[in-house]
């Protein structure tokens, strides 16, 4: 999982989701998760730290100061494999309105609902932004987190990669989409249409 999580945070600093030091990225392992470290960059990533999901670490360095919001979804989502948090553009700008991502287009449902959620402001690397995070992205794979930026889980590191630029990209599109009028959102039904569509989607 070590080499996973190193090939994810540089692709993701390649495709400019992630700059500098402003996301992290870990994976679940037997004993907790191994996640980037504090104030790292894709740029100048050397290797993951090991911290249980209480916080002990396991060897050397310092874990991202985001550890806990890490810890709190993987406790909330079983299935969560990989963790992507990013400051990435177009995610940060809508969280920075502290809306939601709604039903624009049918391809949200693909984080598991009829919307993206945005949990509320608090503080970076606190306990009390795990928690909000957490119920936030709770029966989804995503979600905004209000003036910070997104969080995105996958079962593997291709997954999450992919969940975290097709939300980049449909935050901007809803971004476009508000600057030219308001955008006409799909129903209940719809959703729940294309929602049974993606079940024969690329099978043939």
């Amino acid at each position: 999982m070590r080499d996973n999580v190193a090939w994810l945070y540089r692709e993701l600093g390649q495709r400019g989701l992630i700059a500098g030091s402003s996301g992290n990225v870990s994976a679940r392992v037997a004993d907790g998760m191994v996640i980037t470290p504090s104030g790292g960059s894709p740029e100048d990533f050397a290797d993951v730290v090991a911290v249980s999901l209480d916080g002990a670490v396991s060897g050397q360095g310092v874990p991202s100061s985001e550890w806990a919001m890490h810890s709190a979804v993987y406790r909330t989502c079983p299935e969560a494999r990989v963790i992507v948090h990013t400051h990435a553009d177009a995610c940060t700008a809508l969280a920075c309105l502290n809306q939601a991502l709604p039903a624009f287009h049918y391809m949200v449902g693909q984080f598991g609902g009829f919307d993206v959620r945005c949990a509320p402001y608090v503080t970076f690397g606190t306990p009390e932004l795990a928690a909000v995070a957490a119920r936030a992205i709770e029966g989804r794979s995503a979600c905004l987190l209000a003036n910070h930026g997104m969080i995105v889980w996958g079962s593997t590191a291709a997954q999450a990669l992919s969940r975290a630029t097709l939300l980049e990209g449909l935050c901007r599109q809803y971004l476009l989409a508000l600057s030219a009028g308001t955008p006409r959102l799909l129903t209940e039904q719809e959703m729940l249409d294309a929602a049974e569509r993606f079940k024969t989607y690329g099978s043939r």
